[in-house]
């Protein structure tokens, strides 16, 4: 069988947890999660307008406290490339299958929506092998990402 035709599996997500992607987190439950992750957060007062300007998010939340504890989301420019921001699983026993839940549906549902797209994403060092299991190249070729913090 050809390589692009074979799909993992569908991710179960662990007891206690609920997928949803209508519910649009808190900028601080953001923050947190991202911060639980070593990553940078970002100013409370500019989430609103990254979260109006992306095509959807993704998020995971632990039904006992409903915190959040995946979070994904999608921007795109509708007609060649796609990309995924803000790739996030809390550190712990269950971040790994937390990971292959929010990429695998990502994938789903870009794979539905925008099928001709390229897509990127930038990702922590956590998240690889669920990049990996899904198709993802890591670096093709040595290109490597780059970026420019404009003030």
């Amino acid at each position: 069988m050809l390589p692009f035709l074979q799909q993992p599996a569908v991710p179960k997500l662990p007891s206690g947890y609920r997928l949803d992607t209508t519910t649009v987190p808190s900028p601080a439950a953001i923050n947190r999660l991202l911060e639980s992750c070593q990553e940078t957060t970002h100013d409370e007062q500019r989430w609103p307008l990254a979260l109006e300007r992306s095509l959807w998010q993704i998020s995971i939340f632990e039904e006992a406290g409903d915190e959040l504890v995946g979070f994904v989301r999608a921007t795109s420019d509708l007609a060649l490339n796609a990309n995924l921001w803000n790739l996030a699983a809390r550190p712990g026993p269950e971040q790994a299958a937390i990971y292959a839940v929010v990429v695998h549906r990502a994938l789903h549902i870009l794979r539905r929506d925008l099928p001709g797209c390229s897509l990127s994403v930038s990702a922590p060092q956590s998240a690889l092998e669920a990049l990996r299991a899904n198709g993802f190249v890591i670096d093709p070729n040595g290109i490597r990402a780059m970026g420019l913090r404009l003030n």
